[in-house]
């Protein structure tokens, strides 16, 4: 059984899907989701989807092992940042090399780097009368949005969009993708 621990800041969309897509699985689960929000949605998703889930401080997170002690007993096949807005210190990047993903709602390496999330990538995505955008799944390292691209896919920016239609056209693809980029990352198909 793979075993996927996820590390979300906000409402947890793409932590339900994932939890969604393996729930009843024989081969693959989402054992666990770490927030550094103790008021994020994300907790609420897990309660009711009966996933274990843990709020951590910075402290806990970056300048003690707690966090990586906690991901150590989990013992994950595969870690997944889905809207976690921290950049993993690294020492937990050292214990866990090439474990670690994140999504991102831009096609990398535009509109990527820190403070760039959420409505803030959209909104930069428009204001630069871009014709594309998309997301980018890649390996995490030291530094934000800018580990070894996975995967990505596209959907056209229209000159009338605003951010929130950038926004829904980006959710459908992270909903259709994320879970199978996951799937096939957990279960590669030429191993």
């Amino acid at each position: 059984m793979k075993r996927i621990v996820i590390f979300a800041s906000g409402s947890g969309s793409n932590a339900e899907n994932l939890i969604r897509f393996f729930h009843n699985r024989d081969n693959a689960s989402v054992i666990q989701v770490l927030t550094n929000n103790p008021r994020a949605k994300v907790l609420d998703r897990c309660k009711k989807l009966n996933v274990s889930a843990l709020s951590f401080n910075r402290m806990a997170f970056s300048k003690s092992d707690d966090v990586l002690n906690v991901l150590r007993a989990s013992n994950p096949d595969l870690i997944v940042l889905a809207g976690f807005l921290w950049k993993m210190p690294e020492f937990i990047l050292n214990e866990f090399t090439n474990k670690i993903i994140n999504i991102h709602p831009a096609l990398l390496p535009k509109f990527g780097g820190k403070g760039m999330y959420g409505k803030h990538v959209h909104e930069a995505v428009i204001n630069s009368k871009e014709k594309e955008s998309g997301i980018t799944i890649h390996y995490v390292n030291e530094n934000y949005d800018e580990g070894t691209i996975i995967f990505q896919a596209k959907c056209k920016v229209n000159a009338t969009d605003n951010a929130d239609n950038v926004a829904a056209k980006i959710h459908v693809l992270e909903m259709e993708h994320f879970p199978k980029v996951v799937e096939s990352l957990l279960f590669p198909k030429n191993a």
